[in-house]
């Protein structure tokens, strides 16, 4: 009895179940590989899916990033448009300060509802060339304007509710008066009086002359001469800082500038200028003396050309073919690259200058004393052909 069982025993599995062979075997393999299989295929999907939602997420930062970067400086799109449509509506007064840049007059605009964003003026700005010539002043223009038409408005003479006085490089106090006593419908004695109650910074030594900047002024219908002539004043000593001159210098470099200023004709020849100067007081002729037709003319009030000999030879404060050093006040009134100029003269040995032909204003610079009189020659040679 126990052999039969033993028999019977030898055809049951390991695993209790009965074994029906090889195939039942190789079944078994084919589903433990196709479920291997479809986990992985799972895992793949869900990275898949991770990384197209990562991306997403990348690109959605990337536009909230950088939309304020294309639609004018961070503005908010829903806030209004970039620009008006036009054609306008209204009207509204603004006023464009001295100095003001694109930028600063496009927020003046703004706040008074003339255009819709900075952004969109400072292009129409940037893209009209004669834009850098809109003169400070108080505009009558209308609101909701396109930014292009905006800056046609303020390059349109019609568009201004004031007027201006504008003071050329180079003039003196004096001739300002009358201008602006013109411009005023007053007595120059009445605008110098005003002058008489002006601030001056204590550089200038109570002296007036060289500190009315030369520029475009907007004067109101109310204007006061005092309150016009204070501006300019403001206006060198903004110039000053800008240059960063020190306050110590101020008084020097005006006075430098305003023979830079009356000496030279064009642009290129001032760093020039102010090199002779700087040299001739170091005593590159050997004097310490400017030796300029500038300052006696001033003095006299009448061009170097009618100036005696005797007058050339008197010895009076703005005669620097006599004394030594600076005269005691500047000449004229000088514009802000004569300033420049007198404040960082460029180096060099030039000592002496002639200016050949007066009608084109050429200028011939030399550290040489037997050049510079064969420059003096070329000069007679074409005095006696222009005569």
């Amino acid at each position: 009895m126990t052999d039969l069982f033993h028999e019977s025993d030898s055809d049951v599995g390991s695993d209790g179940h009965e074994d029906t062979g090889p195939s039942d075997r190789s079944a078994r393999a084919e589903r433990r590989r196709r479920a291997k299989k479809r986990a992985q295929r799972q895992r793949t999907i869900f990275t898949f899916v991770a990384m197209v939602l990562g991306l997403a997420v990348i690109v959605v930062g990337a536009i909230l990033l950088l939309r304020p970067l294309f639609s004018g400086g961070g503005e908010d799109p829903s806030s209004g448009p970039s620009d008006f449509p036009g054609p306008g509506v209204g009207s509204v007064e603004v006023v464009v300060s001295p100095g003001d840049s694109g930028a600063a007059i496009g927020q003046t605009l703004v706040d008074a509802g003339v255009v819709a964003t900075v952004p969109a003026f400072v292009a129409a700005y940037n893209a009209n060339a004669d834009a850098a010539g809109i003169q400070p002043g108080t505009y009558t223009l209308m609101q909701q304007l396109p930014a292009v038409d905006a800056v046609a408005a303020l390059l349109d003479p019609a568009s201004r509710s004031d007027s201006s006085i504008t003071v050329p490089e180079g003039w003196r106090a004096t001739q300002i008066y009358e201008r602006l006593a013109e411009q005023l419908e007053l007595d120059v004695a009445d605008v110098e009086a005003a002058a008489a109650e002006v601030t001056l910074p204590a550089e200038a030594e109570g002296a007036i002359e060289g500190w009315l900047f030369p520029s475009t002024y907007s004067i109101a219908e109310d204007a006061e001469p005092l309150a016009v002539l204070q501006g300019m004043v403001d206006m060198t000593v903004s110039v000053l800082e800008r240059n960063e001159v020190p306050q110590d210098a101020w008084h020097d470099v005006i006075v430098k500038a305003s023979i830079v200023e009356r000496e030279v004709s064009r642009e290129e020849d001032r760093g020039n200028v102010a090199q002779v100067i700087e040299n001739r007081l170091q005593q590159c002729n050997d004097s310490g003396r400017l030796e300029m037709d500038s300052t006696l003319a001033y003095e006299l009030n009448k061009p170097a050309s009618e100036i005696t000999q005797s007058e050339w030879a008197a010895d009076t404060p703005y005669n620097t073919r006599v004394i030594v050093g600076l005269p005691p006040t500047p000449i004229a009134s000088p514009g802000e690259s004569s300033i420049a100029a007198a404040a960082n003269p460029p180096a060099g040995e030039y000592c002496y200058f002639v200016t050949v032909n007066l009608d084109t204003g050429e200028t011939k610079f030399t550290g040489d004393y037997q050049e510079f009189l064969a420059f003096k020659e070329e000069y007679q040679q074409w005095r006696e052909s222009n005569r």
